[in-house]
């Protein structure tokens, strides 16, 4: 062992003495979905980069799931969202009710309009360097030559060393090579419909259908997943399958959006409350 290593594993061993040692940087965080968790081995990793693409018209229900996810790998700490121009333009502003409503308080949420995807790399290679940050979101849409392999690489590597977890959120674009630890498809489902007892205005949890397509430690896996605004994490949806909850339309889809690459299917519809 050199000497360097050495002092590293004394001053490790000192801390931890004093009872002063450091957080795992890539623990995992339990969504706690059991399915999920349990393909995930134990959840999310921490300190790591992971995809969430939408599928065509349901960026309104990958965002939702972006900031789900954030919300538990993040814990108490602050999130910072980073969104081109574009993007804000063309999917809608973050709002702050929306996100109240969504169970995740506005105030921990730091968000940051770039003019392109190469500032919005460059803003978060400098942020993700911030142990005070729990999670960055990049949203980036469409497929910008500049975010390529190598670029997810150094997220990965800025990533590893500080703790902060990434989130790559990805509208109109296709999966390609990368290093994130986990690659998601998310499109919306219908929620269920609230009793007779309850107001209005309820407008049943958000349900996600969620694919797992890459997952670099772990199987693959397929999930309808209900975010539990109340309590902050995934519940297992209590029908019997995928099918039973995609049916029915709840809130039409966007108009005058771009043609996206992500697999499409037009009988579905986004049915997530807004947050964008």
């Amino acid at each position: 062992m050199s000497d360097a290593s050495s002092k590293i594993e004394f001053l490790r061993a000192s801390l931890a003495k004093a009872g002063l040692e450091t957080p795992d940087k890539r623990s995992r965080a339990p969504l706690g979905h059991m399915a999920a968790d349990r393909t995930l081995k134990g959840g999310l990793q921490r300190g790591a980069l992971h995809e969430v693409f939408a599928q065509s018209s349901h960026e309104t229900s990958a965002t939702g799931f972006a900031a789900a996810l954030a919300a538990r790998v993040g814990g108490d700490k602050h999130i910072l969202w980073i969104r081109t121009d574009f993007s804000a333009l063309e999917y809608g502003e973050i709002s702050a009710t929306g996100l109240l409503d969504f169970g995740l308080d506005p105030s921990r949420v730091l968000l940051l309009r770039v003019s392109d995807a190469e500032d919005a790399l460059h803003a978060a290679s400098d942020a993700l360097c911030c142990p005070a940050l729990g999670t960055v979101v990049i949203e980036i849409p469409r497929e910008p030559g500049i975010l390529d392999l190598v670029a997810s690489r150094r997220l990965t590597l800025t990533c590893a060393e500080s703790g902060v977890t990434a989130l790559l959120l990805r509208f109109a674009a296709k999966p390609e090579a990368s290093a994130a630890e986990t690659r998601w498809l998310v499109r919306a489902a219908r929620s269920l419909s609230p009793q007779k007892d309850i107001e209005e205005e309820h407008w049943g949890r958000p349900v996600f259908v969620a694919q797992l397509l890459r997952n670099r430690h772990g199987p693959l896996g397929h999930w309808v997943m209900e975010w539990n605004a109340d309590d902050g994490d995934f519940k297992e949806f209590p029908n019997t399958g995928v099918g039973a909850a995609d049916s029915g339309i709840v809130v039409s889809a966007s108009c005058d959006r771009p043609f996206a690459a992500a697999v499409e299917d037009a009988g579905d519809t986004a049915s997530l409350r807004s947050v964008a």
